[in-house]
C-alpha cells in the first residue's frame, strides 16, 4: 500500500524538533570536551590521591605516568600528537555508536532518519542496516565485551585510590563506576546473552531471575546512557582540575 500523498511534512503541531536538536547538541558538546581532553595529554593522574580518570584508563603507553599505568606500559611513546586515550576509545566510543538507544538519538538528531515521529525524512531510500558502514552496527556484543573489561578496570581504579585515604574524588569515581556499571548492565546485548536464547525459562531459574533484573535496567537505558556519559565527563573534569591544582580535593579521611 502506498503512503497517503500529504503534501506537509508533517501534521504535528508540537515542538517535534527540539527533541533531536537537544540531542544534537549534546552530543556535539560532549564530543568536543572528549576530542579536547583527549588530545590534551595532561592532567589525568593525581599522585597525591591516586586518581586517575576514566578517559585514560588504562594508561598503556611509555608517556603515561609510571604511577597512572597499572597495568604496565605495554606499548612505546605514540608519535606526533596522539596520545594514551587513543588506544582504548575505539572500542569506547564503538559501544555506544552502536548501542540501540545512541542509534536512534544520533540516527535521528545527524541524519534525520526520521527527526522525529510522524515526521517525513529527507532520504529518498532506505536500506536500513545492511549495508556499508551500518552493517557494522552488528559488532554491538563484541564492543559489549571490550566495554565489560573497561569497566572492570575503572572499578579497580576508583577501589585502588581508597588506598590513600577518603575524599571527594573517592565518591566522584565510585558513582562513575556505579553508572557506568548500570548503563553497561542495561545493555540489550546483555540482556540477550543472560537469557535471551532461552527457550524454558522455569528451567533456567538463575539466567531467569538474572534477565528480568537486567530486563528492568533496561528500561531505564535511555536515561542511564546520558547519565553515564555525562557524569563520565564530570568526573574527568573533577580529576583534571585537581591534577592542575585549579581545586583542591576536599578530604574527609586522610
Amino acid at each position: 500500500m502506498a503512503r497517503a500523498e500529504i503534501a506537509a511534512r508533517t501534521l504535528r503541531t508540537d515542538r517535534w524538533w527540539l527533541p533531536p536538536l537537544t540531542t544534537f547538541v549534546g552530543l556535539l558538546l560532549i564530543s568536543i570536551y572528549a576530542a579536547f581532553r583527549t588530545f590534551q595529554g595532561d592532567y589525568y593522574w593525581v599522585d597525591q590521591y591516586h586518581y586517575l580518570t576514566p578517559m585514560y584508563s588504562p594508561c598503556l603507553t611509555e608517556e603515561c605516568v609510571p604511577a597512572a599505568s597499572h597495568f604496565g606500559q605495554w606499548f612505546p611513546a605514540l608519535p606526533g600528537f596522539l596520545t594514551p586515550p587513543l588506544l582504548i576509545i575505539p572500542f569506547l566510543l564503538g559501544f555506544r555508536i552502536t548501542c540501540y538507544y545512541y542509534r536512534k538519538a544520533y540516527y535521528r538528531a545527524a541524519w534525520a532518519s526520521p527527526p522525529a515521529c510522524a515526521v517525513a525524512e529527507p532520504h529518498s531510500k532506505y536500506t536500513g542496516e545492511t549495508r556499508f558502514p551500518l552493517i557494522a552496527q552488528n559488532l554491538h556484543r563484541y564492543f559489549f565485551y571490550a566495554a565489560s573489561l573497561l569497566l572492570l578496570i575503572n572499578i579497580y581504579d576508583a577501589l585502588l585510590a581508597f588506598g590513600t585515604g577518603v575524599g571527594l574524588g573517592n565518591l566522584i569515581l565510585l558513582v562513575n563506576v556505579g553508572l557506568l556499571a548500570a548503563y553497561t548492565l542495561s545493555c540489550h546485548s546483555c540482556r540477550h546473552i543472560a537469557g535471551g536464547r532461552l527457550k524454558h525459562f522455569s528451567k533456567h531459574p538463575v539466567r531467569y531471575w538474572t534477565w528480568t533484573q537486567i530486563s528492568k535496567l533496561n528500561n531505564r537505558h535511555m536515561q542511564l546512557a546520558w547519565a553515564s556519559l555525562i557524569f563520565v565527563c564530570l568526573t574527568d573534569l573533577y580529576v583534571a582540575l585537581v591534577a592542575s591544582g585549579t581545586i583542591s580535593d576536599l578530604r574527609f579521611i586522610n
